[in-house]
This record gives structure tokens, C-alpha cells and sequence, in this order.
């Protein structure tokens, strides 16, 4: 436990300050798309009322492609995980690291950035509880797709395009199980939005690590 605290403080440092944006890209790209729906539909109060949740499901898959760019890669390159390997420390404990430290650069601002983007396109108050609540059980999710994609393309010229490219689609159970739960009150769409999640966020770290030793050892 000592050294998964110690990875992810060093993780946190290196998302939260690599002075290109940090969390900030996300949750402004977030923001953006609330402003710039209105001026696309007009302003008719209803139907943004009816729609805003999905879009911002989609702006929520976007924006965590952003941060895919740095995420193992210049560690990748300066070797970083392969001092870790020679210390002792297994490539599948610094991704569950890495993956926290992805998610709580992104998620937690991406949840406040909601009650923002809600009230400018006008959702009422039970949708966007349901907003809220599958947005927390689903961008686990989309980190655990991101850091694999990050993994896997990190040896790859114009892997962060790429990567993009890979999490969209990889991204969409979430986003049909999350966005579906806001026209199925229930609870049925958000717990398996929820489960979706969680498996991905188990599997994530293992196939991770087995992408930066496959690429260790090419």
C-alpha cells in the first residue's frame, strides 16, 4: 500500500502539472460543448432539456480522450517503468496507479463541470441526478479504456489520434448504458453502465501492463 501511495501521489503530480493543460483541457472541452449546443438546436427550452443529457454523455466520452496523450508515454520513453520493474514493482501495480491518478484528474471536475453544463442547457433536477450518478459510475470506465489505449499505442507514431480513434467505440456500451439510464428511471441502465465499468477497470491494469512489457521487449 505504501508504494501504490507513493505511485500515485507521483502520478497525480505528473497528470495534474505537466503544464499542458492538466484537467483543465476536459472539463473546458466539457463546458464548450454545453455553451455551443444551444446556438446549434436554437433556443427551444424543451428540447434541450430532452436532449442535453446525451450530448453531455458524449461530451463527457470525448473529453476523456484528451488526456490520453501523456499518459504512459513519456514515461514509456524515460524509462520510468523500467527502473519500477528493476526495484520490484510489478507493471500491473503502477497501472491501477496510473489509472486512479487518470480518473481523479478528470472525473471529479468533470462531475462539478456537470452541474454547470445542466443549468445552461436546463435539465431538471431528477435528470440530472441521473446524470451525475451515471457519469460517476461510467468515466471510471472510460479511464480503464483510456490508459490500454494509451498503453497500447504508445510505441506508435501518431498514437494519440489513434488512440482516439480506438476509445470511441470501445467507449459506447458505456455510453448506451449511461445515457440510456436517463429515459430508464429504474436503475437497470446505470447498474450495468456501473458493472461495465467496474470489469473494465479490472481488467485495465493487467492488459496495460502486458502492452508496456510486449512493447519492453520488442
Amino acid at each position: 500500500m505504501i508504494v501504490l501511495a507513493r505511485l500515485l501521489r507521483r502520478d497525480l503530480a505528473l497528470l495534474l502539472g505537466n503544464g499542458r493543460g492538466g484537467p483543465l483541457l476536459p472539463v473546458l472541452f466539457f463546458v464548450a460543448v454545453a455553451i455551443l449546443f444551444p446556438f446549434a438546436v436554437g433556443p427551444d427550452a424543451p428540447l434541450l432539456a430532452r436532449t442535453g443529457g446525451g450530448v453531455l454523455w458524449i461530451a463527457a466520452l470525448l473529453a476523456s480522450i484528451l488526456p490520453i496523450d501523456r499518459l504512459v508515454a513519456l514515461d514509456v520513453e524515460s524509462g520510468v517503468f523500467d527502473q519500477l520493474a528493476l526495484r520490484g514493482v510489478s507493471e500491473e501495480l503502477a497501472m491501477v496507479s496510473r489509472l486512479l491518478a487518470h480518473w481523479l484528474s478528470f472525473g471529479p471536475l468533470l462531475l462539478l463541470a456537470t452541474l454547470i453544463a445542466a443549468a445552461l442547457l436546463g435539465l431538471d433536477s431528477t435528470t440530472l441526478v441521473t446524470l451525475l450518478l451515471g457519469l460517476l459510475a461510467g468515466t471510471p470506465g472510460l479511464a480503464a479504456v483510456g490508459l490500454v489505449i494509451a498503453a497500447l499505442t504508445t510505441a506508435v507514431r501518431g498514437g494519440a489520434a489513434l488512440g482516439g480513434l480506438l476509445l470511441v467505440p470501445l467507449g459506447v456500451p458505456i455510453l448506451i448504458f449511461g445515457a440510456g439510464a436517463l429515459a430508464r428511471p429504474d436503475g437497470t441502465a446505470l447498474a450495468l453502465c456501473a458493472a461495465i465499468s467496474l470489469a473494465l477497470c479490472a481488467i485495465a491494469p493487467f492488459a496495460a501492463a502486458a502492452a508496456i512489457r510486449a512493447g519492453r521487449e520488442s
